[in-house]
């Protein structure tokens, strides 16, 4: 039986412990809000170093352009390896329990993290420091495969049919959030000490907080995971893992197209961050503090504007929404090279436009794909779609935009994110056009 946004949406009932006392949606978006913030932020503190730290310690034997795309070769690592640690950690939570699952995963992410901020440099150990913190972003990525929790889905099938738009627009607020927290850290610590002890040891303290950070939220998730009441609201929704290749040859078709559902969403996220970034410090004069600051308050910008979506979601729908964001993102690409090469004026107005746009699509694109799957597996084919559509959206934004931009000019980097948009929309027309057994469909 194929079922509708209608009907889908009368069955999804919220989740009930034993007494029958239902268990608050922001209970789950606390503990969401959490874990995304600290998973960002360990993703942006090697974004940000790979730019103005690696290419000196790591690659000095290259001109500064080549050693940021080499580094941006090591952002790619975790992305390649994050489906794969979703094939590891789903064997993990099925055998052994979700609390066991995030506690592995979480204790890895932390440890590789902290790890990097400890790896010599290139002029202390040679080629070891690259195969070092190769490694050490691989094992980060297979620990990011291992975070997914289920409080994301789980919150999407509990939170009132009138406010599930804004409801799974909150784990999306993780990303500013932990942006917002490595730009000023950064921006601190290059502005309170000089070049040379910045690169010797002052960039090393994001990452020792980094760790922090996910001792905190590993305690803050499996205080909600790990409790009887969630445990069974796990399982009276189904939120439960399943085997990957019966996933696969179930939900295949569905997967295949939820993968460039959010592809425009995840290409523009590297587009507002880490490649600005590259292209100012490499091509400007514009301070490193100064720029730091200016992505803070973007980022904060793309709070409001991620909070927003939420609200849209549930007034318009949140595939009109997606769609609305998709066309932005195709003109936004179309104007973005004119603003970044407008000097700070400009650079500030593709900073918080950007954003703002990024925001109202970035929102809804986790929800999008939890939508287009049944119960049954629900849980592990949204994994999979996350997974690679960060991997083919992000994964390989920063190194193609940069070495476009560089060879052929910024216009290029723009036709690049148009590309992704243009994916984008097509996959939301497919969507429409076809039913998926057990989603909720087209709202």
């Amino acid at each position: 039986m194929v079922h509708t946004v209608e009907s889908a949406a009368t069955e999804s009932t919220e989740p009930r412990d034993a007494a029958d006392h239902p268990i608050s949606p922001s209970d789950i978006a606390v503990g969401v809000i959490i874990g995304r913030t600290s998973e960002f932020f360990d993703f942006f503190v090697f974004a940000i170093a790979s730019v103005i730290v690696f290419p000196a310690r790591l690659f000095p034997f290259l001109e500064p352009l080549e050693g940021t795309l080499a580094s941006f070769v090591l952002i790619l690592l975790a992305f390649v390896a994050r489906p794969i640690g979703n094939a590891v950690f789903m064997r993990v939570d099925r055998n052994y329990g979700r609390g066991a699952k995030l506690t592995i995963a979480l204790f890895l992410l932390g440890t590789s993290t902290v790890a990097m901020g400890l790896v010599p440099s290139y002029a202390t150990v040679g080629v070891w420091a690259i195969v070092i913190m190769a490694i050490l972003r691989f094992l980060q990525g297979l620990a990011l495969g291992g975070t997914w929790d289920g409080l994301a889905s789980l919150l999407a099938v509990s939170a009132p049919k009138k406010r599930r738009g804004f409801y799974a627009m909150v784990p999306q607020l993780g990303a500013p959030l932990g942006l917002i927290v490595a730009a000023f850290l950064f921006s601190y610590l290059v502005g309170s000490t000089s070049a040379e002890d910045f690169l010797d040891w002052g960039w090393r303290y994001p990452f020792f907080v980094a760790f922090a950070v996910n001792v905190v939220a590993l305690f803050a998730r499996l205080r909600i995971v790990v409790t009887p009441e969630f445990q069974r609201a796990f399982e009276s929704q189904e939120l439960q893992p399943t085997p990957i290749r019966r996933t696969i040859a179930e939900d295949g078709r569905a997967i295949a197209i939820g993968i460039f559902v959010p592809l425009a969403t995840f290409a523009m996220f590297h587009m507002v961050t880490v490649f600005p970034l590259a292209w100012i410090y490499l091509y400007s004069d514009e301070t490193l503090t100064t720029f730091l600051n200016l992505m803070a308050f973007a980022a904060a910008v793309g709070v409001l504007s991620v909070t927003l979506s939420g609200f849209l979601s549930d007034e318009i729908g949140r595939w009109r929404v997606l769609l609305i964001g998709a066309v932005a993102i195709g003109i936004f690409s179309l104007v973005a090279p004119l603003m970044l090469r407008g000097g700070i004026l400009g650079e500030a107005g593709y900073m918080i436009i950007g954003f703002i746009i990024l925001g109202i699509s970035f929102g809804q694109s986790s929800g999008a794909a939890a939508s287009m799957f049944g119960s049954r597996n629900r849980y592990t084919a949204s994994a999979l779609v996350s997974a690679l559509s960060w991997l083919f959206g992000a994964g390989f934004a920063p190194l193609t935009a940069l070495f476009l931009s560089t060879t052929l000019g910024l216009y290029a980097a723009g036709l690049y994110l148009l590309s992704g948009a243009i994916c984008t929309v097509l996959a939301l027309w497919a969507v429409r056009q076809l039913e998926f057994q057990g989603g909720e469909g087209v709202e």
